[in-house]
């Protein structure tokens, strides 16, 4: 299984994603499910995958392909004018994989069910952030629901529920964040370590940080030692209903 998730507020966009994919309790492996293509300036993109694992590679790879040979007509990461257009880029690519793999799986009794977050910005154009389906439609982040989970997502829910506005700031964004995955992880094994995290800030077309967490990172422990003594104190002083 894995988690991700993509938050958009008015300062930006934060995208944080695990690393485990299981395959059954003697068989879990590492694999990166965050993949980022920048244009210094002029567009940053992030997406985030969950579900079929070789679904979800073959879309990569594809995308990948497509931007390393231009001359095919296909429109690109790079090239789609905005980020509607990279959304749809990418909804294409997963049409494409599932029609070519999907009907196999589907015969042998295999699902082929994959979604993707695609988050980032186009000079010229806003902050958005989109959840890709199986079959490629997609829907796109608003006001109302300024964040998307992929995967275990029901652990680290509540947090985002009672925390994310659009005006939440994009310190307090990351924080939340990283704590949904913190109680994601402490609830479910096939969720693990190491992390990648890219935060985005709004109309700069580049990462503020594009980097991976590793277990024994000291300010994700912090962190969540802290959320801990934190959720204890809290639980401590609430009055008992029963008395």
């Amino acid at each position: 299984m894995t988690y991700c998730v993509g938050i958009k507020v008015n300062q930006g966009l934060i995208c944080l994603s695990d690393t485990r994919t299981n395959a059954g309790l003697d068989n879990i492996s590492r694999y990166k499910k965050m993949f980022t293509w920048t244009v210094p300036g002029e567009r940053a993109i992030t997406l985030m995958t969950a579900g079929n694992l070789a679904i979800t590679q073959a879309v990569m790879s594809l995308l990948q392909e497509n931007i390393e040979n231009p001359n095919n007509g296909v429109r690109t990461l790079y090239s789609a004018p905005g980020m509607f257009q990279v959304a749809e880029t990418v909804g294409e690519a997963m049409r494409v994989v599932q029609a070519q793999y999907g009907p196999g799986l589907s015969a042998r009794g295999e699902s082929s069910d994959a979604s993707i977050i695609c988050a980032g910005q186009r000079a010229g154009g806003p902050l958005r952030l989109f959840l890709i389906y199986s079959a490629g439609n997609f829907i796109e982040a608003t006001t109302d629901t300024p964040f998307f989970q992929i995967g275990e997502h029901k652990y680290g829910k509540p947090i985002l529920d009672r925390v994310i506005l659009p005006e939440t700031s994009l310190a307090d964004a990351t924080k939340a964040a990283l704590l949904s995955m913190d109680s994601t992880l402490r609830s479910n094994l096939s969720v693990g370590m190491p992390l990648d995290l890219t935060v985005l800030p709004v109309d700069t077309y580049g990462f503020a940080h594009d980097r991976r967490i590793e277990r024994d990172d000291l300010g994700f422990q912090d962190l969540s030692q802290r959320w801990s003594d934190a959720l204890r104190h809290a639980f401590a002083t609430i009055p008992d209903i029963l008395t």
